[in-house]
Formats: structure tokens, sequence, C-alpha cells
């Protein structure tokens, strides 16, 4: 990257609130995400030169589109700017992210906010479900299921089962880690959830079957949420910033999308050291751009778990074990907090929520306040440099940051 790009502040407003039953809709939450973290970057409005919103299901949950222009008409000040929407399902805000770097690497723009949004409990969660389906190939999946992404992902279970062995008490453990992560996260949906000792099991009561491979524990929530993030030039600082440490800087990225039939990308990696190529070229990709050797360069990882299978799969796409070994790091404590390598200190998607289209400008978040020892109860102690990986569909659409102070 020829022109840093740093984060000056940003915002997530709380995973648990159900918008909807308070009157609201995703129009309060862009306006309270946009104000938040412009407040938190210490940006006036008119310093906004352009704006990004990643957003997957609007259409389908409330009928409703052009969201770049949503901005501009719940927060007036910014009436003018110019605005666009992303959609790359649950990654849906990290493509936003990378068109902002684009324009500030570029010279276009110095200042570019950044909104990340979805609301989901507008309707009955089985809907809510349905229509995230949208993010696979619509008829042509050929998984036979009730819920296309437990199932999806349950057939990942199988696939590593079938490749490497599988053991479902480190799926389980997974879960059991980010829950306990997100009691320490004042904005995690399930903060407040209480669980017991059949809760992390194969008990059929407690932790019921919802797909084969998929239990009740393993899934990521229905979340309403909005997070949005203020990126600047390193020229943006020099005029406008002269007090203080440079905030964190996005020193690395990666980015690859594979088609969208989860079997034809199993079928493709027959014989591959791992079972998504492009999930591990993307993580190299950022570790390149950022001029770091590998994982044991980071101090930690906010990962995509919208199901444990995937933070099972991303354990070894980000070399924390060798391929197929996943299990190894979750039972040595390597992805435990005080571990090697700590991932989801806030709850990842399973304990903190998953707004899909807020998920990537969350994880830059975090991993944002990480580096600045800014993630309060959460906090891994001296992080500087963290890792977020974030997936759309069944690995289809890929992206990973690095950040660093």
């Amino acid at each position: 990257m020829t022109e840093p790009v740093y984060i000056l502040g940003g915002c997530q407003t709380d995973f648990a609130k159900a918008w909807s039953r308070t009157g609201e809709d995703i129009s309060d939450m862009v306006r309270e995400g946009t104000l938040g973290a412009l407040a938190a970057a210490r940006v006036d409005a008119a310093q906004i030169q352009s704006i990004h919103v990643g957003n997957a299901f609007a259409e389908l949950q409330r009928q409703q589109a052009h969201l770049g222009a949503m901005v501009s008409q719940v927060v007036p000040e910014l009436w003018g700017v110019p605005a666009m929407r992303h959609e790359g399902a649950c990654a849906s805000s990290s493509l936003g992210v990378l068109a902002a770097m684009a324009e500030i690497e570029a010279g276009r723009y110095d200042c570019v906010l950044v909104l990340g949004v979805e609301e989901f409990k507008n309707l009955p969660g089985n809907l809510a479900s349905q229509n995230q389906n949208a993010a696979a190939w619509q008829g042509r999946e050929d998984i036979p299921c009730t819920f296309m992404w437990p199932a999806a992902f349950g057939r990942v279970a199988q696939e590593y089962e079938e490749r490497y062995g599988l053991d479902r008490r480190h799926l389980n453990r997974i879960a059991e880690l980010n829950y306990a992560n997100a009691r320490r996260n004042p904005l995690a949906q399930t903060r407040r959830w209480q669980f017991d000792e059949r809760s992390f099991t194969d008990d059929d009561e407690a932790n019921p079957l919802i797909e084969p491979g998929t239990r009740r524990q393993d899934c990521g929530q229905v979340t309403d949420g909005a997070c949005a993030v203020v990126l600047a030039s390193g020229h943006f600082l020099r005029e406008h910033r002269r007090d203080g440490a440079a905030p964190p800087r996005i020193a690395g990225w990666g980015h690859r999308t594979a088609g969208l039939r989860l079997l034809d990308k199993l079928e493709r990696s027959r014989g591959a050291a791992y079972v998504f190529p492009h999930v591990r070229e993307t993580i190299e990709d950022a570790w390149r751009r950022a001029g770091v050797g590998g994982i044991d360069a980071m101090d930690g990882v906010e990962t995509h778990d919208c199901f444990t299978t995937t933070e099972y799969m991303a354990i070894d796409h980000l070399g924390l074990s060798t391929p197929g070994q996943s299990w190894q790091a979750v039972e040595d404590g390597s992805i435990d907090p005080g571990g090697r390598c700590p991932v989801n200190m806030s709850g990842g998607l399973i304990g903190c929520g998953h707004p899909v289209g807020a998920t990537g400008t969350r994880m830059l978040f975090d991993a944002a306040r990480q580096v600045t020892g800014e993630a309060g109860e959460c906090q891994i102690e001296g992080a500087r440099r963290i890792q977020t990986l974030n997936i759309g569909g069944s690995c289809a659409t890929v992206v990973s940051f690095v950040v660093e102070r």
C-alpha cells in the first residue's frame, strides 16, 4: 500500500438490542452508528469526503434498498457526500473498507466513513434465516435440509471428519470459549445468557441437533446492529491531528472470491493441503502486504465463527495448527484468553452477535481497540498487531485485514 490508511475511531451499537421492539428500524441504526463513529474519531461531518455502506439483506428484511443515500437522510450534515452500498453476504462491510482504502490510497479522498448495518429482529427468526439463504446458490446447493447455513457448515464438519478426523468436543469448546468471552463484552448480544454443564456437550436436550453436524450452540445468532469506522490518510493526520500518538493503521489486507456453491469448493480442494485454499491465500496476502511472516507475528485474531466449524476451519488456515489439526490449538489453549494467539476476545459472531452487514467493520473496530489498549475487559495484554478474517456465504467472499500500531 502506497498511502497508509489509519483508523481514527469507530462505534458499535449494542448487539443485544432488538430495534423494532422500540419502534425503531435500520435507519436508526445507521444514525447511531454514524454519529457515534464521528464523535469517537473526533471528526466533523464536514470532513467526511466519502461514505461506504455494507449491508446484505435489507431488501428482503425490510424491502429497503439504496442504503448509501440512507446515511445523509438520517444525518443531514452529510447531505451531498458521495456514498455507495456494498453487498458480499457476511463480508459486505469488509468490501466497504476495501473500497474506502482504495480511494484513500489513490489520493481521491482523505477521510472516509465506512458503515456496516443489518436488521434481522423485525421478522420471525425462521424467516430471517430463510432470507439469509440468498447468500447461497439458490436451488443449486444440493444439500437437503431445512436450514441452509447450519446444514452447509455441518457439511464442512463432515469434510473435516472425512479428511482428517473430527472430535465434536473441540467444536463444543470453541462455542464455550466464545460465549465466555462475550460475557466480558458490554456490547455483546449474549453477554447475559446463561448455560449449564450440559450446554456445551452433545446432549440432545440442552444442545439439540439443528442439521447434521450442527447443534444449537454451534450457531451464530440472528442479530440487529451497526458498526462504523472512520478511515483517513496520513495527509489528513498531518493536517488535522497533531496531538498524541498516531492511531492504528491497516497494515495489510487480503481479498479473494470463489464461486457460490459449497460442494464445488470442496471438490476443487481435493488433494490440497487446505479445505479452502483461497482462504489460506487471502490470509497470506494480508501477511505479505503487512510485511510479516505469518501468524506468529499476531497478538490475536478476530475471525468469522458464524458456526463453530467456521472457526475450526480458520484455526488451521491461519496457521495456528498444521492443516486439519485445528483441534491441537483448541486443546492446548492457544486460542484461549492468555493463550499463544487469543481468538475472538470480543465473543466473535457466536457470542458478540452477527448482524451480517456489520460484521466486517465490527471485526476491524475490535482489532483497532485491541492495539490501542481500549478493549476493556476483552483486552489482550500488550497487543500490537491483530488479524481479522471475514467470510461471506460458504467461504465465497473472503477478506482479511492486519491492524497494527
